[in-house]
């Protein structure tokens, strides 16, 4: 009788997920995911800090880069594109560490590289890995993390893109002057394989990935073992979540039932601001070294922007859990804009420090808006349509990080600091209005309070 009751026991996977504690384990394998973005923004981000020195080296231009650079973000857009059907299909370990590989090993081969055409490819390459690396990193995250530390979570994870970013930075402020560019991706593209290895070693399959396969529910037994959380054997897994939103909304319902004005809003804001950041990612150290400072201090502004977006990410995602998001994202962006018009009057070799903890503020503002907009389309869009809605939002936005690889150069060649400057201050205004539009913020935690006392209320009338 009770080998019959267990073995016609269920349990759901969500609940025993949510219910329990945050184990070390479950901690250990957020690290991890959060070691793979760390990565991906470290690699993603050489080549910023490689274009001055290629540019003198092989005497092109700025405008030659362009290309390239385009070509890279290309594959991070394919990349991003495809990691979801990939994770569904072959597993979220798969996924990410197949990306960590793509990307380590192309990084590599871009240090063996003799002309701009190798390199573009390379980068279409990388940029798959580079890509795809984020989707799947973040949703291992989310289904090792309870419910009530997921926001948090995903947050941190999304945050080691510009942590990784300041990490190369001061690692190419060593490496460049002293052993050239090809070191710089050779040690670069090795970090990640060595990654990689480890990730295969240690990172476990997602439980969610494993509950639809009950082949490999021994497997997800001994997994939730690992994480304090035994069940009886012969148990069966379900997973009521995903039950529950099997009927998804297609692509129109975007702009039906009076979402149209804030998937539009949400578009826009992601396509300016991506254009501000990649616009950063891409160019900063070559514009510096173009007003005549040398390739460390330079590269030291693209540091400082990712130090700053790694703090503002943080304290907006707090200040939005209290707050809302409506008035900590637009006075981010309109402390992002006003930062740059001001930059945009700083006397570059007068005021070098200034201008580069400038650069620190103008990326806390920047980073902080990007990071936490993908929690304002979690609120916006139900969970019908949820994903498809994230996914459009970001897609659009990868069009931004394009175009900033072609306007990036030439504002540069025709503006100078001052042009470049002041394209980054009304990408930056033109986010702001586009989030003022948006209908939908995230409410501040009073109203969320005050919203459940009034159904308490109800309820008890």
């Amino acid at each position: 009788m009770s080998a019959s009751a267990a073995t016609s026991s269920s349990a759901d996977i969500g609940q025993i997920l949510d219910t329990g504690p945050w184990t070390t384990m479950q901690k250990l394998v957020g690290l991890l995911a959060a070691l793979s973005i760390v990565m991906d923004g470290f690699d993603g981000q050489l080549i910023g800090f490689a274009i001055p020195v290629l540019i003198k080296e092989w005497g092109v231009t700025r405008g030659d880069f362009a290309l390239p650079l385009a070509i890279g973000l290309i594959g991070m857009g394919i990349g991003s594109a495809c990691a979801g059907l990939l994770a569904d299909r072959f597993g979220r370990r798969s996924a990410i560490i197949g990306s960590v590989f793509v990307f380590g090993l192309s990084t590599i081969a871009i240090g063996f590289s003799q002309g701009l055409l190798t390199i573009g490819v390379l980068r279409f390459l990388a940029g798959l890995g580079i890509g795809g690396a984020l989707p799947s990193s973040t949703t291992m995250t989310a289904e090792f993390t309870p419910a009530r530390r997921r926001t948090m979570a995903i947050t941190a994870t999304i945050v080691c893109v510009p942590l990784g970013g300041m990490l190369a930075g001061v690692f190419a402020s060593y490496v460049l002057p002293s052993f050239g560019w090809r070191a710089l991706f050779f040690s670069g593209g090795t970090l990640a394989v060595i990654l990689g290895v480890v990730l295969a070693i240690f990172l476990p399959e997602s439980p969610r990935y494993l509950v639809r396969r009950p082949a490999r529910w021994p497997e997800l037994a001994r997994l939730l073992r690992r994480m304090s959380r035994p069940t009886a054997e012969g148990t069966s897994f379900t997973d009521l979540d995903e039950q529950k939103v099997e009927k998804r909304e297609g692509f129109p319902a975007l702009f039906e039932r009076g979402r149209a004005r804030d998937t539009t809003a949400l578009w826009i804001a992601f396509f300016l601001n991506l254009l501000a950041v990649y616009s950063a990612f891409s160019w900063l150290p070559t514009m510096l070294s173009a007003e005549g400072l040398n390739v460390a201090v330079a590269g030291s502004g693209l540091t400082a922007y990712n130090f700053g977006g790694v703090f503002g990410a943080l304290l907006c995602a707090l200040a939005i859990t209290r707050f809302g998001s409506r008035w900590p994202l637009l006075l981010c962006c309109i402390g992002g804009a006003t930062t740059a018009f001001y930059l945009g009057t700083v006397n570059v070799a007068e005021n070098t420090n200034l201008l580069i903890a400038g650069f620190g503020l103008q990326g806390f503002f920047a980073n902080a808006v990007q990071s936490t907009m993908y929690a304002v389309c979690a609120y916006v869009y139900p969970t019908t349509v949820r994903a498809t809605g994230t996914a459009s939002a970001l897609a659009f936005g990868r069009l931004g990080a394009i175009l900033s690889a072609f306007i990036g150069a030439a504002v540069i060649t025709a503006g100078g600091a001052a042009g470049y400057l002041t394209m980054l201050g009304l990408a930056m205004a033109g986010v702001a209005v586009a989030l003022a539009v948006l209908g939908r913020h995230i409410p501040s935690q009073r109203t969320f309070q005050g919203v459940a006392a009034e159904a308490g209320v109800i309820a008890g009338n």
